[in-house]
Protein backbone atom coordinates (compact mmCIF):
# COMPACT_ATOMS: atom_id res chain seq x y z
CA UNK A 1 0.00 0.00 0.00
CA UNK A 2 2.80 2.45 0.89
CA UNK A 3 4.58 1.79 -2.44
CA UNK A 4 1.33 2.33 -4.34
CA UNK A 5 0.64 5.57 -2.43
CA UNK A 6 4.15 6.88 -3.07
CA UNK A 7 3.82 6.05 -6.77
CA UNK A 8 0.57 8.02 -6.99
CA UNK A 9 2.13 10.99 -5.21
CA UNK A 10 5.19 10.89 -7.46
CA UNK A 11 3.05 10.73 -10.58
CA UNK A 12 0.92 13.62 -9.37
CA UNK A 13 3.97 15.76 -8.67
CA UNK A 14 5.41 14.93 -12.09
CA UNK A 15 2.20 15.94 -13.83
CA UNK A 16 2.05 19.16 -11.80
CA UNK A 17 5.60 20.03 -12.78
CA UNK A 18 4.66 19.62 -16.45
CA UNK A 19 1.56 21.83 -16.26
CA UNK A 20 1.94 25.53 -16.99
CA UNK A 21 1.83 27.65 -13.89
CA UNK A 22 -0.62 30.51 -13.50
CA UNK A 23 2.15 32.62 -11.94
CA UNK A 24 5.90 32.22 -12.42
CA UNK A 25 7.21 34.85 -10.04
CA UNK A 26 7.99 35.26 -6.38
CA UNK A 27 6.14 37.70 -4.15
CA UNK A 28 9.22 39.89 -3.74
CA UNK A 29 10.37 39.79 -7.36
CA UNK A 30 10.86 43.26 -8.83
CA UNK A 31 10.00 45.21 -5.66
CA UNK A 32 13.59 46.08 -4.73
CA UNK A 33 14.01 48.06 -7.97
CA UNK A 34 11.72 50.84 -6.71
CA UNK A 35 13.48 53.83 -5.14
CA UNK A 36 12.09 57.01 -3.60
CA UNK A 37 15.41 58.76 -4.32
CA UNK A 38 15.19 57.85 -8.01
CA UNK A 39 11.53 58.87 -8.12
CA UNK A 40 12.28 62.23 -6.53
CA UNK A 41 15.13 62.98 -8.92
CA UNK A 42 12.91 62.36 -11.95
CA UNK A 43 10.09 64.52 -10.53
CA UNK A 44 12.52 67.35 -9.77
CA UNK A 45 13.99 67.18 -13.26
CA UNK A 46 10.70 67.01 -15.16
CA UNK A 47 9.15 69.85 -13.14
CA UNK A 48 12.18 72.14 -13.29
CA UNK A 49 11.79 75.63 -14.72
CA UNK A 50 13.91 74.72 -17.74
CA UNK A 51 11.16 72.29 -18.84
CA UNK A 52 8.87 75.38 -19.08
CA UNK A 53 5.78 73.64 -17.71
CA UNK A 54 5.85 70.86 -20.34
CA UNK A 55 3.17 72.28 -22.60
CA UNK A 56 2.75 70.57 -25.98
CA UNK A 57 4.02 72.46 -29.06
CA UNK A 58 6.70 74.22 -26.98
CA UNK A 59 10.40 73.76 -26.30
CA UNK A 60 9.21 72.17 -23.05
CA UNK A 61 7.66 69.31 -25.01
CA UNK A 62 10.83 68.72 -27.01
CA UNK A 63 12.87 68.51 -23.85
CA UNK A 64 10.34 66.31 -22.05
CA UNK A 65 9.86 63.67 -24.73
CA UNK A 66 13.61 63.40 -25.33
CA UNK A 67 14.15 62.98 -21.59
CA UNK A 68 11.57 60.19 -21.48
CA UNK A 69 13.03 58.47 -24.53
CA UNK A 70 16.49 58.51 -22.97
CA UNK A 71 15.20 57.15 -19.66
CA UNK A 72 13.11 54.46 -21.40
CA UNK A 73 16.26 53.33 -23.24
CA UNK A 74 18.29 53.45 -20.03
CA UNK A 75 15.64 51.29 -18.33
CA UNK A 76 15.99 48.71 -21.08
CA UNK A 77 12.64 49.32 -22.78
CA UNK A 78 12.19 48.56 -26.47
CA UNK A 79 10.61 51.13 -28.81
CA UNK A 80 6.86 50.88 -28.33
CA UNK A 81 5.70 51.99 -31.79
CA UNK A 82 7.55 49.89 -34.34
CA UNK A 83 11.10 51.23 -34.32
CA UNK A 84 10.08 54.49 -32.63
CA UNK A 85 9.52 55.56 -29.05
CA UNK A 86 7.02 58.17 -30.26
CA UNK A 87 3.46 58.20 -31.57
CA UNK A 88 2.74 61.43 -33.42
CA UNK A 89 -0.50 63.11 -32.35
CA UNK A 90 -1.75 65.66 -34.92
CA UNK A 91 -3.28 68.63 -33.13
CA UNK A 92 -4.29 72.23 -33.52
CA UNK A 93 -3.33 74.99 -31.11
CA UNK A 94 -6.20 77.47 -30.75
CA UNK A 95 -5.28 80.87 -29.30
CA UNK A 96 -8.18 83.14 -28.38
CA UNK A 97 -8.43 86.88 -27.91
CA UNK A 98 -11.76 87.43 -26.20
CA UNK A 99 -13.49 90.79 -25.89
CA UNK A 100 -13.06 92.04 -22.30
CA UNK A 101 -16.79 92.33 -21.63
CA UNK A 102 -20.08 90.64 -22.38
CA UNK A 103 -23.10 92.86 -22.95
CA UNK A 104 -26.35 91.69 -21.40
CA UNK A 105 -29.65 93.08 -22.72
CA UNK A 106 -32.70 92.73 -20.49
CA UNK A 107 -36.14 94.28 -20.01
CA UNK A 108 -34.90 95.66 -16.68
CA UNK A 109 -31.95 97.44 -18.26
CA UNK A 110 -28.66 96.60 -19.92
CA UNK A 111 -25.39 95.84 -18.14
CA UNK A 112 -22.04 94.18 -18.75
CA UNK A 113 -20.20 91.22 -17.30
CA UNK A 114 -16.43 91.45 -16.98
CA UNK A 115 -14.08 88.72 -18.17
CA UNK A 116 -12.43 86.87 -16.58
CA UNK A 117 -13.88 87.96 -13.22
CA UNK A 118 -17.47 87.05 -14.14
CA UNK A 119 -17.00 84.56 -16.94
CA UNK A 120 -14.44 82.71 -19.05
CA UNK A 121 -14.97 81.90 -22.73
CA UNK A 122 -13.07 79.97 -25.35
CA UNK A 123 -13.82 78.04 -28.52
CA UNK A 124 -12.95 74.69 -30.08
CA UNK A 125 -13.64 76.08 -33.53
CA UNK A 126 -10.89 77.15 -35.90
CA UNK A 127 -12.82 80.02 -37.52
CA UNK A 128 -10.99 83.36 -37.51
CA UNK A 129 -13.67 84.85 -35.26
CA UNK A 130 -16.81 83.80 -33.41
CA UNK A 131 -19.39 86.04 -31.78
CA UNK A 132 -22.64 86.34 -29.89
CA UNK A 133 -24.98 89.02 -31.18
CA UNK A 134 -27.81 89.58 -28.73
CA UNK A 135 -28.33 85.81 -28.69
CA UNK A 136 -31.00 84.46 -26.36
CA UNK A 137 -29.98 82.88 -23.05
CA UNK A 138 -31.78 79.68 -22.00
CA UNK A 139 -31.44 77.86 -18.68
CA UNK A 140 -31.32 74.10 -19.34
CA UNK A 141 -30.91 72.67 -15.86
CA UNK A 142 -27.95 70.29 -15.84
CA UNK A 143 -27.86 70.04 -19.63
CA UNK A 144 -28.25 66.27 -19.44
CA UNK A 145 -29.90 63.74 -21.73
CA UNK A 146 -29.63 60.38 -19.94
CA UNK A 147 -32.20 57.78 -21.04
CA UNK A 148 -30.94 55.20 -18.55
CA UNK A 149 -31.78 57.62 -15.73
CA UNK A 150 -35.04 58.72 -17.38
CA UNK A 151 -33.73 62.27 -17.53
CA UNK A 152 -33.84 64.83 -20.35
CA UNK A 153 -33.20 68.48 -19.57
CA UNK A 154 -33.67 69.41 -23.22
CA UNK A 155 -37.07 67.81 -23.68
CA UNK A 156 -39.41 70.33 -25.29
CA UNK A 157 -36.72 73.04 -25.11
CA UNK A 158 -35.61 74.90 -28.23
CA UNK A 159 -31.95 75.90 -27.92
CA UNK A 160 -30.94 75.95 -31.58
CA UNK A 161 -28.75 78.97 -32.23
CA UNK A 162 -29.07 80.07 -28.58
CA UNK A 163 -26.86 80.24 -25.49
CA UNK A 164 -27.56 77.56 -22.89
CA UNK A 165 -26.60 78.01 -19.25
CA UNK A 166 -26.31 74.81 -17.21
CA UNK A 167 -25.33 73.65 -13.73
CA UNK A 168 -22.16 71.69 -13.07
CA UNK A 169 -22.27 68.11 -11.71
CA UNK A 170 -25.37 65.85 -11.51
CA UNK A 171 -28.87 66.41 -10.07
CA UNK A 172 -28.22 63.92 -7.27
CA UNK A 173 -25.27 65.93 -5.95
CA UNK A 174 -26.98 69.23 -5.29
CA UNK A 175 -30.23 67.61 -4.21
CA UNK A 176 -28.47 65.20 -1.86
CA UNK A 177 -30.76 62.53 -3.32
CA UNK A 178 -29.17 59.10 -3.76
CA UNK A 179 -32.06 58.05 -6.02
CA UNK A 180 -30.98 60.56 -8.68
CA UNK A 181 -28.13 59.34 -10.90
CA UNK A 182 -25.45 58.15 -8.43
CA UNK A 183 -26.20 60.65 -5.69
CA UNK A 184 -22.99 62.36 -4.57
CA UNK A 185 -20.88 60.33 -6.98
CA UNK A 186 -20.47 62.16 -10.28
CA UNK A 187 -21.26 60.38 -13.51
CA UNK A 188 -19.91 61.47 -16.87
CA UNK A 189 -23.09 63.52 -17.28
CA UNK A 190 -21.79 65.82 -14.56
CA UNK A 191 -18.56 66.69 -16.35
CA UNK A 192 -18.29 70.01 -18.13
CA UNK A 193 -16.91 68.23 -21.21
CA UNK A 194 -20.14 66.26 -21.55
CA UNK A 195 -22.26 69.39 -21.10
CA UNK A 196 -20.48 71.14 -23.97
CA UNK A 197 -20.84 68.03 -26.14
CA UNK A 198 -24.57 67.71 -25.44
CA UNK A 199 -25.24 71.42 -25.99
CA UNK A 200 -23.61 71.10 -29.41
CA UNK A 201 -25.72 68.04 -30.23
CA UNK A 202 -28.80 70.08 -29.34
CA UNK A 203 -27.75 72.81 -31.78
CA UNK A 204 -26.83 75.46 -29.19
CA UNK A 205 -24.60 78.29 -30.33
CA UNK A 206 -22.85 78.56 -26.96
CA UNK A 207 -22.81 76.83 -23.59
CA UNK A 208 -21.98 78.34 -20.20
CA UNK A 209 -21.48 76.14 -17.14
CA UNK A 210 -22.32 77.77 -13.80
CA UNK A 211 -19.34 77.39 -11.49
CA UNK A 212 -19.68 76.10 -7.95
CA UNK A 213 -16.51 75.22 -6.06
CA UNK A 214 -17.95 72.24 -4.21
CA UNK A 215 -19.77 70.80 -7.21
CA UNK A 216 -16.83 71.37 -9.59
CA UNK A 217 -14.25 70.30 -6.98
CA UNK A 218 -11.97 73.26 -7.72
CA UNK A 219 -12.16 77.05 -7.33
CA UNK A 220 -13.03 79.54 -10.06
CA UNK A 221 -9.35 80.56 -10.24
CA UNK A 222 -8.65 77.22 -11.96
CA UNK A 223 -11.23 78.06 -14.62
CA UNK A 224 -9.82 81.56 -15.05
CA UNK A 225 -6.51 80.08 -16.24
CA UNK A 226 -8.30 79.47 -19.57
CA UNK A 227 -8.84 83.18 -20.18
CA UNK A 228 -7.23 84.07 -23.52
CA UNK A 229 -4.89 81.10 -23.18
CA UNK A 230 -4.04 78.80 -26.03
CA UNK A 231 -5.72 75.41 -25.99
CA UNK A 232 -5.00 72.23 -27.86
CA UNK A 233 -7.28 69.65 -29.41
CA UNK A 234 -6.99 66.92 -32.01
CA UNK A 235 -6.65 68.15 -35.59
CA UNK A 236 -10.27 68.36 -36.83
CA UNK A 237 -9.48 68.54 -40.53
CA UNK A 238 -11.20 65.79 -42.48
CA UNK A 239 -13.61 65.02 -39.63
CA UNK A 240 -17.19 66.14 -39.15
CA UNK A 241 -17.84 67.59 -35.70
CA UNK A 242 -20.69 69.18 -33.81
CA UNK A 243 -19.33 72.12 -31.86
CA UNK A 244 -20.72 75.20 -30.15
CA UNK A 245 -19.26 78.49 -31.33
CA UNK A 246 -18.38 79.38 -27.74
CA UNK A 247 -18.01 77.39 -24.54
CA UNK A 248 -17.05 78.47 -21.06
CA UNK A 249 -17.97 79.12 -17.46
CA UNK A 250 -19.84 81.81 -15.57
CA UNK A 251 -19.15 82.49 -11.89
CA UNK A 252 -21.81 81.83 -9.26
CA UNK A 253 -22.33 85.54 -8.47
CA UNK A 254 -22.56 86.42 -12.17
CA UNK A 255 -25.14 83.65 -12.72
CA UNK A 256 -27.25 85.08 -9.90
CA UNK A 257 -26.97 88.52 -11.49
CA UNK A 258 -28.32 87.08 -14.74
CA UNK A 259 -31.20 85.46 -12.87
CA UNK A 260 -32.09 88.74 -11.20
CA UNK A 261 -32.10 90.52 -14.55
CA UNK A 262 -34.47 87.82 -15.80
CA UNK A 263 -36.82 88.40 -12.86
CA UNK A 264 -35.97 85.09 -11.24
CA UNK A 265 -33.97 83.80 -8.26
CA UNK A 266 -31.93 80.75 -7.30
CA UNK A 267 -35.05 78.65 -6.73
CA UNK A 268 -34.82 78.12 -10.48
CA UNK A 269 -31.54 76.28 -9.89
CA UNK A 270 -32.97 74.05 -7.15
CA UNK A 271 -35.98 73.23 -9.31
CA UNK A 272 -33.55 71.61 -11.75
CA UNK A 273 -32.93 68.89 -9.14
CA UNK A 274 -36.49 67.60 -9.49
CA UNK A 275 -37.35 64.92 -12.04
CA UNK A 276 -39.51 66.40 -14.80
CA UNK A 277 -37.84 69.84 -14.62
CA UNK A 278 -38.52 72.01 -17.64
CA UNK A 279 -35.88 74.41 -18.92
CA UNK A 280 -36.80 77.99 -19.65
CA UNK A 281 -35.78 81.00 -21.72
CA UNK A 282 -34.51 83.87 -19.58
CA UNK A 283 -35.39 86.64 -22.04
CA UNK A 284 -31.85 87.97 -21.94
CA UNK A 285 -29.62 88.71 -24.93
CA UNK A 286 -25.85 88.20 -24.80
CA UNK A 287 -23.24 89.82 -27.02
CA UNK A 288 -19.47 89.33 -27.10
CA UNK A 289 -16.76 88.10 -29.47
CA UNK A 290 -13.58 86.07 -29.74
CA UNK A 291 -10.81 86.41 -32.29
CA UNK A 292 -9.04 83.14 -33.06
CA UNK A 293 -5.58 82.17 -34.26
CA UNK A 294 -4.73 78.57 -35.13
CA UNK A 295 -1.50 76.65 -35.47
CA UNK A 296 -1.49 73.09 -36.77
CA UNK A 297 1.30 70.89 -35.53
CA UNK A 298 1.88 67.55 -33.88
CA UNK A 299 2.61 66.54 -30.34
CA UNK A 300 3.83 63.14 -29.21
CA UNK A 301 2.91 60.23 -27.01
CA UNK A 302 5.99 58.41 -25.73
CA UNK A 303 5.88 54.59 -25.77
CA UNK A 304 8.23 51.89 -24.52
CA UNK A 305 7.62 48.19 -24.01
CA UNK A 306 8.84 44.87 -22.67
CA UNK A 307 7.82 42.15 -25.11
CA UNK A 308 6.01 39.21 -23.58
CA UNK A 309 7.70 35.81 -23.72
CA UNK A 310 4.56 33.73 -24.23
CA UNK A 311 1.70 36.02 -25.31
CA UNK A 312 3.50 38.95 -26.97
CA UNK A 313 0.36 40.14 -28.74
CA UNK A 314 -1.51 40.59 -25.44
CA UNK A 315 -0.71 43.82 -23.61
CA UNK A 316 -1.00 45.51 -20.23
CA UNK A 317 -0.68 49.28 -20.65
CA UNK A 318 0.51 51.62 -17.89
CA UNK A 319 -0.26 55.29 -18.57
CA UNK A 320 0.60 58.71 -17.18
CA UNK A 321 0.40 62.07 -18.94
CA UNK A 322 3.65 64.00 -19.30
CA UNK A 323 2.15 67.41 -20.14
CA UNK A 324 1.17 70.38 -18.01
CA UNK A 325 0.11 73.99 -18.66
CA UNK A 326 3.36 75.63 -19.76
CA UNK A 327 3.92 79.34 -19.17
CA UNK A 328 0.82 81.39 -18.37
CA UNK A 329 -0.72 84.05 -16.16
CA UNK A 330 1.67 85.02 -13.33
CA UNK A 331 0.54 84.29 -9.79
CA UNK A 332 0.71 86.72 -6.86
CA UNK A 333 4.49 86.13 -6.61
CA UNK A 334 5.07 86.84 -10.29
CA UNK A 335 5.81 83.21 -11.12
CA UNK A 336 4.39 82.30 -14.54
CA UNK A 337 5.77 78.76 -15.02
CA UNK A 338 3.18 76.09 -14.30
CA UNK A 339 5.67 73.39 -13.32
CA UNK A 340 3.17 70.60 -12.66
CA UNK A 341 5.34 68.69 -10.20
CA UNK A 342 2.57 66.60 -8.70
CA UNK A 343 0.36 66.97 -11.79
CA UNK A 344 1.87 65.03 -13.43
CA UNK A 345 5.65 64.88 -13.29
CA UNK A 346 5.16 62.57 -10.30
CA UNK A 347 3.31 59.82 -12.17
CA UNK A 348 5.47 60.27 -15.27
CA UNK A 349 8.43 59.55 -13.02
CA UNK A 350 6.41 56.64 -11.62
CA UNK A 351 6.32 55.06 -15.10
CA UNK A 352 10.11 54.97 -15.05
CA UNK A 353 10.10 53.22 -11.67
CA UNK A 354 7.58 50.67 -12.94
CA UNK A 355 9.73 50.03 -16.00
CA UNK A 356 12.74 49.33 -13.80
CA UNK A 357 10.63 47.01 -11.67
CA UNK A 358 9.45 44.89 -14.61
CA UNK A 359 12.91 44.81 -16.19
CA UNK A 360 14.36 43.48 -12.94
CA UNK A 361 12.07 40.44 -12.85
CA UNK A 362 14.07 37.20 -12.98
CA UNK A 363 11.44 35.70 -15.30
CA UNK A 364 10.38 37.71 -18.34
CA UNK A 365 6.69 38.70 -18.32
CA UNK A 366 4.59 36.40 -20.48
CA UNK A 367 2.47 39.29 -21.75
CA UNK A 368 3.83 42.51 -23.23
CA UNK A 369 4.06 45.41 -20.78
CA UNK A 370 3.61 48.85 -22.38
CA UNK A 371 4.60 52.13 -20.78
CA UNK A 372 2.69 54.97 -22.41
CA UNK A 373 3.24 58.60 -21.46
CA UNK A 374 0.55 60.61 -23.23
CA UNK A 375 0.31 64.21 -24.30
CA UNK A 376 -2.36 66.90 -23.89
CA UNK A 377 -4.25 65.43 -20.93
CA UNK A 378 -4.59 68.90 -19.49
CA UNK A 379 -6.24 70.10 -22.68
CA UNK A 380 -8.92 67.41 -22.74
CA UNK A 381 -7.31 63.92 -22.57
CA UNK A 382 -6.31 64.29 -26.21
CA UNK A 383 -3.18 62.13 -26.27
CA UNK A 384 -4.97 59.11 -24.84
CA UNK A 385 -8.00 59.85 -27.04
CA UNK A 386 -5.79 59.73 -30.11
CA UNK A 387 -4.16 56.51 -28.94
CA UNK A 388 -7.58 54.92 -28.29
CA UNK A 389 -8.70 55.91 -31.80
CA UNK A 390 -5.38 54.82 -33.34
CA UNK A 391 -4.12 52.05 -31.07
CA UNK A 392 -0.61 50.74 -31.56
CA UNK A 393 -1.78 47.56 -29.82
CA UNK A 394 -5.30 46.35 -30.74
CA UNK A 395 -7.94 47.09 -28.12
CA UNK A 396 -9.28 43.53 -28.22
CA UNK A 397 -5.80 42.27 -27.31
CA UNK A 398 -5.27 44.81 -24.54
CA UNK A 399 -5.84 43.07 -21.23
CA UNK A 400 -5.98 46.15 -19.03
CA UNK A 401 -4.98 49.76 -18.53
CA UNK A 402 -3.49 50.99 -15.26
CA UNK A 403 -3.36 54.78 -15.09
CA UNK A 404 -1.59 57.19 -12.74
CA UNK A 405 -2.19 60.90 -12.27
CA UNK A 406 -0.55 62.47 -9.21
CA UNK A 407 1.30 60.36 -6.65
CA UNK A 408 1.35 60.45 -2.86
CA UNK A 409 3.69 63.15 -1.53
CA UNK A 410 2.87 63.10 2.21
CA UNK A 411 3.98 59.68 3.47
CA UNK A 412 2.98 56.07 3.90
CA UNK A 413 -0.71 55.28 4.24
CA UNK A 414 -2.52 52.23 5.53
CA UNK A 415 -5.07 52.59 2.75
CA UNK A 416 -5.40 53.29 -0.94
CA UNK A 417 -8.40 54.75 -2.79
CA UNK A 418 -10.00 53.17 -5.85
CA UNK A 419 -11.40 55.90 -8.07
CA UNK A 420 -14.79 55.08 -9.58
CA UNK A 421 -15.15 51.91 -7.54
CA UNK A 422 -17.46 49.25 -8.95
CA UNK A 423 -16.18 49.24 -12.53
CA UNK A 424 -13.98 46.18 -13.10
CA UNK A 425 -12.33 43.10 -11.59
CA UNK A 426 -9.04 45.01 -11.56
CA UNK A 427 -10.34 46.49 -8.31
CA UNK A 428 -10.60 42.98 -6.84
CA UNK A 429 -7.03 42.24 -7.92
CA UNK A 430 -5.88 45.46 -6.27
CA UNK A 431 -7.73 44.66 -3.05
CA UNK A 432 -6.20 41.19 -2.90
CA UNK A 433 -2.70 42.52 -3.52
CA UNK A 434 -3.22 45.26 -0.93
CA UNK A 435 -4.26 42.69 1.66
CA UNK A 436 -0.94 40.88 1.17
CA UNK A 437 0.88 43.98 2.45
CA UNK A 438 -1.70 44.81 5.15
CA UNK A 439 -3.28 47.69 3.30
CA UNK A 440 -6.98 48.42 2.89
CA UNK A 441 -9.28 50.07 0.35
CA UNK A 442 -10.96 53.37 1.27
CA UNK A 443 -13.93 54.93 -0.57
CA UNK A 444 -13.31 58.09 -2.56
CA UNK A 445 -13.11 61.25 -0.46
CA UNK A 446 -14.67 63.40 -3.19
CA UNK A 447 -16.81 61.11 -5.39
CA UNK A 448 -18.62 64.24 -6.57
CA UNK A 449 -15.47 65.29 -8.45
CA UNK A 450 -15.92 62.57 -11.08
CA UNK A 451 -12.22 61.72 -11.20
CA UNK A 452 -12.89 58.47 -13.08
CA UNK A 453 -13.88 60.63 -16.06
CA UNK A 454 -11.03 63.12 -15.70
CA UNK A 455 -7.87 61.24 -16.56
CA UNK A 456 -6.50 59.17 -19.40
CA UNK A 457 -7.83 55.76 -18.35
CA UNK A 458 -11.28 57.07 -19.33
CA UNK A 459 -10.42 56.83 -23.03
CA UNK A 460 -9.34 53.21 -22.56
CA UNK A 461 -12.58 52.47 -20.70
CA UNK A 462 -14.56 54.01 -23.57
CA UNK A 463 -12.78 51.53 -25.85
CA UNK A 464 -13.95 48.68 -23.61
CA UNK A 465 -10.58 48.06 -21.94
CA UNK A 466 -10.83 47.49 -18.15
CA UNK A 467 -9.09 50.48 -16.60
CA UNK A 468 -7.82 50.95 -13.05
CA UNK A 469 -7.16 54.32 -11.45
CA UNK A 470 -6.22 54.86 -7.82
CA UNK A 471 -5.73 57.87 -5.59
CA UNK A 472 -3.46 58.35 -2.60
CA UNK A 473 -4.77 57.04 0.70
CA UNK A 474 -5.76 59.32 3.57
CA UNK A 475 -4.97 57.17 6.64
CA UNK A 476 -1.37 58.33 7.04
CA UNK A 477 0.77 56.24 9.34
CA UNK A 478 1.80 58.21 12.41
CA UNK A 479 -0.53 61.13 11.70
CA UNK A 480 -3.89 62.19 13.07
CA UNK A 481 -7.11 61.02 11.44
CA UNK A 482 -7.92 62.95 8.28
CA UNK A 483 -4.34 64.13 7.71
CA UNK A 484 -4.22 62.75 4.18
CA UNK A 485 -7.51 64.39 3.23
CA UNK A 486 -6.26 67.68 4.65
CA UNK A 487 -3.08 67.48 2.56
CA UNK A 488 -5.05 66.75 -0.62
CA UNK A 489 -7.48 69.59 0.08
CA UNK A 490 -4.62 72.01 0.67
CA UNK A 491 -3.02 71.00 -2.61
CA UNK A 492 -6.29 71.45 -4.52
CA UNK A 493 -6.91 74.86 -2.99
CA UNK A 494 -3.41 76.31 -3.21
CA UNK A 495 -1.40 74.45 -5.84
CA UNK A 496 -3.62 72.64 -8.34
CA UNK A 497 -3.05 74.14 -11.81
CA UNK A 498 -1.03 76.96 -10.30
CA UNK A 499 2.67 77.89 -10.61
CA UNK A 500 3.08 76.78 -6.99
CA UNK A 501 2.79 73.10 -7.99
CA UNK A 502 6.56 72.73 -7.64
CA UNK A 503 8.74 69.89 -6.38
CA UNK A 504 9.67 70.11 -2.72
CA UNK A 505 12.63 68.10 -1.46
CA UNK A 506 10.77 67.59 1.84
CA UNK A 507 8.08 65.49 0.13
CA UNK A 508 7.80 62.04 1.70
CA UNK A 509 7.77 59.76 -1.31
CA UNK A 510 7.83 56.44 0.54
CA UNK A 511 4.03 56.40 0.28
CA UNK A 512 4.30 56.90 -3.47
CA UNK A 513 6.65 53.93 -3.67
CA UNK A 514 4.13 51.81 -1.76
CA UNK A 515 1.41 52.75 -4.24
CA UNK A 516 3.66 52.11 -7.24
CA UNK A 517 4.60 48.70 -5.88
CA UNK A 518 0.91 47.92 -5.43
CA UNK A 519 0.16 48.82 -9.06
CA UNK A 520 3.23 46.81 -10.06
CA UNK A 521 1.84 43.80 -8.19
CA UNK A 522 -1.43 44.05 -10.11
CA UNK A 523 0.35 44.33 -13.46
CA UNK A 524 2.77 41.54 -12.56
CA UNK A 525 -0.20 39.30 -11.78
CA UNK A 526 -1.72 40.12 -15.17
CA UNK A 527 1.58 39.57 -16.95
CA UNK A 528 1.57 35.82 -16.32
CA UNK A 529 -1.09 33.21 -16.98
CA UNK A 530 -4.25 33.35 -19.04
CA UNK A 531 -6.88 35.17 -16.97
CA UNK A 532 -8.39 38.43 -18.28
CA UNK A 533 -10.08 40.90 -15.91
CA UNK A 534 -13.70 41.66 -16.77
CA UNK A 535 -16.01 44.63 -16.35
CA UNK A 536 -18.47 44.30 -13.50
CA UNK A 537 -22.21 44.11 -13.95
CA UNK A 538 -23.58 47.64 -13.95
CA UNK A 539 -20.51 49.24 -15.53
CA UNK A 540 -21.38 51.47 -18.47
CA UNK A 541 -18.32 50.03 -20.29
CA UNK A 542 -19.15 46.32 -19.97
CA UNK A 543 -21.16 46.08 -23.19
CA UNK A 544 -18.36 47.67 -25.23
CA UNK A 545 -15.87 44.93 -24.34
CA UNK A 546 -18.41 42.16 -24.86
CA UNK A 547 -19.30 43.44 -28.32
CA UNK A 548 -15.72 43.02 -29.56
Amino acid sequence: MNRIFLSIVSATLLLASCNPKEATFGEEDGLAAFSSDSLGKHIAELSGDDFEGRKPFTAGETKTIQYLKEKFIAAGLEPGNGESYFQEVPMVNITTDAAPVMQVKSAKGNFTLQGPDDYVLWTNKTDAAVSLNNDELVFAGYGVVAPEYNWNDYKGLDVKGKVVMVLVNDPGFNAGDTSLFKGKTMTYYGRWTYKFEEAARQGAKACLVIHNTEAASYPFTVVQNNWNASRLRLDPRGREEQLCDMIGWVSGPAAKKLLTAAGKDTTLFTSADVRGFKGTALNLGLSTSIRVKTNYNQSNNVIGKITGSKYPDETIIYTAHWDHLGIGTPDETGDSIYNGALDNASATAGLLELARGFKSLPTQPERTIVFLSVTAEEQGLWGSAYYAQNPVYPSNKTVANINMDGLNWYGKTKDVIIVGQGQSELEDYLQEEAAKVNRTITPEVHPEAGYYYRSDHFNFAKAGIPALYISSGIDVIGKESGYGKKMNDIYTEKNYHRPSDEYDATWKLDGAIDDLQLLFRVGRRLAYGQSWPQWKTGSEFKAIRESR
